[in-house]
């Protein structure tokens, strides 16, 4: 089962969220038909936005991760909830490279390096807080990390992974996310620095031994205490309704433009590729509506 797992060391110093997400990264490779890299390219970026988010504590807030690097994969978007329930896309789902010279996918290659990665936060208020950072790897966990020191001044380290079977299918994916707190002592530092680089594999521990085997490397010797558990999921939150809506934004005369064509309009959601189909009678009701 997806899920994140929240904890914390026992002197407070240290806290992780860790997440295992299968589920959701294999739902989202067969929606959009993802590539094997581009799935590893998404399937981190729904990871690090899923624990992001379920970080907020307004109720119907959501975080919205886009990586532009100049790649062949074109944008990468992932969208979480507050809950940390996560939707996403890239521009071209069908991009891919051969794999790098130590056999693992060249996700930085696909995404490329040249450009930007942005967090959003949508609390509810006028305007979003919004943070960027100029992409280290294109490899989307090292460009996360660099995020959250660069623009929250929170010491970070962050690991992200996907793993795909030989059927093209996602065998594994998750990662975590690891936060220095204020006052934690240097020496802290070199602990972490000491479990995350002789720690296995990420995909091999969340394949193997599941999340909570990531918690306990991470935090080897720190004691940790597990502060939250919940499931996650792949969710779109899209609806007729609100497609009806962004149809309205465009304006009378393209409706009407729209409804002149003498066919059917359909709209496909870019997050889980349903289609929703709107009748030139319909168009044209809704260009009529009063404003």
């Amino acid at each position: 089962m997806d899920q994140i797992v929240r904890a914390v060391s026992a002197d407070g110093f240290v806290k992780i969220s860790a997440i295992t997400a299968r589920d959701a990264v294999e739902r989202a490779r067969r929606i959009h038909g993802l590539s094997p890299t581009a799935a590893a390219a998404l399937g981190r970026t729904l990871c690090g936005a899923s624990m992001l988010g379920e970080l907020m504590k307004e109720e119907d807030a959501s975080l919205t991760i886009r990586v532009n690097g100049g790649g062949p994969v074109g944008s990468v978007i992932a969208v979480s909830d507050s809950d940390g329930n996560v939707r996403g896309y890239v521009t071209n789902p069908e991009a891919d490279l051969p794999t790098r010279a130590d056999g693992k996918l060249d996700v930085g290659g696909l995404v490329g390096r040249q450009g930007m990665l942005t967090v959003s936060r949508d609390l509810g208020l006028k305007e979003p807080y919004v943070g960027s950072v100029e992409l280290v790897s294109g490899e989307i966990a090292e460009d996360l990390a660099q995020y959250m020191v660069e623009s929250e001044q929170i010491p970070s380290a962050v690991g992200l992974g996907v793993l795909i079977d030989t059927d093209r299918s996602v065998k594994a994916a998750g990662g975590f996310i690891v936060q220095l707190m204020p006052g934690a002592p240097e020496k802290l530092i070199d602990t972490l620095e000491a479990n995350i680089m002789f720690m296995d594999q990420l995909t091999t521990v969340l394949s193997e031994d599941g999340v909570d085997a990531v918690v306990s490397q991470v935090l080897f010797s720190l004691d940790p205490r597990e502060a939250m558990r919940a499931p996650i999921e792949y969710r779109c939150s899209c609806s007729r309704g609100r497609v009806a809506d962004a149809l309205r934004a465009a304006g009378r005369e393209e409706l009407l433009s729209m409804a002149e064509e003498g066919k059917n309009a359909e709209i496909t959601c870019q997050f889980c590729d349903k289609v929703y189909e709107f009748t030139p009678e319909e168009l044209r009701e809704m260009a009529d509506e009063p404003r």
